[in-house]
């Protein structure tokens, strides 16, 4: 309660984790570019002005694709303007960050905090600095999940594809859930269908 989280981008994912944010009791502000200010309103999300005005609250969670305009944003001018306990989320992709620039502010900011779904590139350096702060201050999983990468999920596609054939034309059910209720079988079933 009394908490606010700024979301820079409002997409799909910023919108669900908004919609997580509201169950705790957490004020929601967004600034996307490609999204109109009163689709964020109707969303629930304060629409803010501009990038900056985003680090003016307490957490930040980043949900922008990687781009010229975006690779290496998020730096050390922006995240000095967070308030004390300051905690910068990123889910977005790791280069949007500038890594050369975060240890400046964990050095600059002692209560700085930095939430990431793929470790930096400097992120020994971060632990070391940080010594027994580190999963405190910092938090860095070991790999992005790959399952939401475009190529995985054109092979998901395709796998489904392939496997909805296989069952329609070979009667193949290796993939079945939940059995046929009758004796009847696939093949026959998908060929009467």
């Amino acid at each position: 309660v009394n908490r606010e989280l700024a979301l820079y981008g409002f997409g799909a994912v910023a919108r669900a984790v908004h919609k997580l944010a509201q169950g705790f009791g957490m004020k929601t502000f967004a600034y996307d570019p490609f999204i109109p200010k009163e689709a964020i309103a109707a969303g629930g999300a304060t629409p803010v002005e501009s990038i900056p005005e985003l680090f003016t609250h307490q957490y930040v969670s980043l949900h922008v694709p990687l781009t010229d305009e975006t690779k290496e944003s998020i730096n050390k001018e922006l995240l000095m303007k967070m308030p004390k306990g300051g905690t910068l989320i990123n889910t977005a992709r790791h280069e949007v960050v500038h890594e050369g620039q975060i240890l400046e502010v964990f050095k600059e900011k002692p209560d700085f905090c930095y939430l990431s779904d793929v470790a930096p590139k400097n992120s020994e350096e971060i632990k070391a600095f940080l010594g027994d702060k580190y999963m405190k201050r910092a938090i860095f999983t070991t790999k992005k999940m790959g399952a939401q990468t475009l190529e995985a999920n054109n092979n998901a596609g395709v796998a489904a594809a392939n496997q909805i054939v296989d069952f329609f034309e070979k009667g193949v059910t290796k993939f079945q859930l939940n059995p046929f209720p009758s004796d009847e079988s696939p093949s026959k079933k998908a060929k009467t269908a």
